[in-house]
């Protein structure tokens, strides 16, 4: 008789090619959906994976990996199967805490180690227009929104409290030749934020702030009137991968499954905190992953232990990390709000990390910061009361360029030799090139993208670049 792990490993492509056509509507048996409390402002918790691949989660059909928690978390809310992120690290992240494309800002440099740069003192936050709403405002793992200074860190944008990393967990010798040290911080708005460990064991990073995440609910839970806002940034599964002893070897999947279920343990572990303190009904609840996978990777980053399979995977999608292909920009996503969303709900339609900023804003009843948003409110099509989608297009920005845009099914790329237009209803692999039979359509969509490029401050590309792939 088959395992049910190798049950699944036969069933999940299948699954896959489902989820992404149409077929079936997700997870429904797990948790009975919690009573809610909608007339209470919500508490709001964001889970952010780092690198993680649209097909690493058993519910997205990955046939190895077991992921129950956050199975369990997409039974009870909606499942994005069209969520789309920049391709890499700190523009995700500017995306996602700002509403706005990075293009529109001057980091004035790099965010990584030994690097100037930073999350302009200009923009704000949603840390800064929740804590305006009355919210407390925390954060744990990975920034890289900027370190070199006091005032470039989370605390002096709008979190009270930090415990992390200033950047991705590779930045050391011998990734990157650096003598900064890879550090863990810890600071107050209050006070002076400090390195409290120079020398980090990164089998105990998602661990560690899992149980520093649990600990943060139970001290906000009892607040009456002060809803909470936490943001908790894993450095996995990034390169290099770590897990703590007990993770090794439990999946039988290999390294980078036992470092994605130990994700999934966390997530578990906070929402049983939630439920514990009883503010799960009341609490928004996001997971998502900053890019694609990193497949295709340099040779520094196969030293120091790193084998080319500690890597996840983009299920049927095209290109990873480092891409405006979807499997460098299309994660997994899941948001849960008792009550509000649909238990169950399979969300098809087009949505983006700036969405959520904008949604969450809308459901904490805080006022949206007076500048050009790139983000849509997604709630009235999550909660219902509208049948579509607000997102009608994306546009995948990459190094200051708007390489390629998708407007419905159609998306046209001109990062590589020559125009590429796919039909990604059909072709999500986007193996098919119909640019030659739709000449009219590229133009359209090349004049959209220039118009939305000035916008937001983007180029587009003009000439081949000899980079399709």
């Amino acid at each position: 008789m088959l395992s049910s792990r190798s049950a699944r490993c036969v069933q999940a492509w299948l699954l896959t090619l489902l989820l992404l056509v149409g077929g079936v509507g997700g997870p429904r048996a797990a948790a009975q959906e919690p009573a809610a409390q909608p007339e209470a402002r919500p508490n709001i918790v964001i889970l952010f994976a780092d690198d993680l691949g649209w097909g690493d989660l058993s519910s997205y059909g990955h046939p190895a990996i077991e992921t129950p928690n956050l199975d369990r978390l997409a039974a009870q809310g909606a499942r994005f199967t069209s969520f789309y992120t920049a391709p890499v690290c700190v523009p995700s992240r500017t995306q996602l805490l700002t509403g706005r494309y990075m293009s529109r800002m001057d980091f004035q440099g790099g965010t990584g180690a030994d690097g100037e740069g930073r999350l302009p003192p200009s923009e704000r936050t949603l840390a800064e227009v929740l804590e305006g709403a009355g919210y407390s405002t925390h954060m744990l793992g990975k920034w890289h929104l900027g370190y070199q200074k006091e005032a470039y860190l989370p605390t002096n944008h709008g979190f009270d409290t930090w415990y992390g990393m200033p950047y991705s967990n590779d930045y050391k010798k011998p990734w990157v030749q650096t003598e900064e040290p890879l550090a863990m911080y810890q600071g107050t708005a209050d006070g002076e934020t400090e390195i409290i460990d120079r020398d980090i064991d990164q089998s105990r990073l998602t661990t560690g702030y899992t149980r520093r995440a649990v600990e943060r609910i139970q001290q906000e839970s009892g607040k009456a009137g002060e809803p909470f806002f936490l943001y908790l940034a894993y450095n996995m599964p990034h390169l290099p991968i770590h897990t703590a002893e007990r993770f090794r070897g439990r999946s039988g999947a290999g390294r980078y499954a036992d470092v994605v279920e130990t994700i999934d343990w966390s997530v578990g572990q906070v929402m049983q905190a939630l439920e514990k303190q009883g503010v799960a009904g009341r609490t928004i609840v996001v997971f998502a992953s900053d890019n694609g996978p990193w497949l295709d990777l340099p040779d520094r980053m196969l030293r120091g232990g790193n084998k080319p399979w500690h890597q996840g995977t983009t299920g049927p999608l095209r290109g990873s990390k480092q891409s405006t292909y979807d499997g460098g920009t299309r994660v997994p996503a899941i948001l849960r709000w008792p009550g509000r969303v649909e238990a169950g709900r399979r969300a098809d339609g087009l949505a983006a990390l700036q969405d959520v900023f904008v949604s969450l804003v809308e459901a904490a009843g805080a006022g949206r910061p007076e500048r050009e948003m790139d983000g849509k409110n997604l709630l009235p099509w999550l909660t219902g009361e509208e049948a579509q989608s607000p997102r009608e297009q994306y546009a995948y920005v990459y190094g200051g360029e708007l390489q390629a845009m998708r407007v419905g099914p159609w998306k046209l790329r001109l990062a590589g030799e020559e125009p590429q237009l796919f039909h990604l209803e059909t072709d999500p692999a986007a193996r098919w090139n119909r640019a030659e039979a739709h000449p009219e359509r590229v133009e359209r969509m090349r004049r959209r993208m220039q118009r939305y490029a000035e916008r937001i401050g983007a180029s587009v590309p003009e000439a081949p670049r000899g980079e399709g792939r």
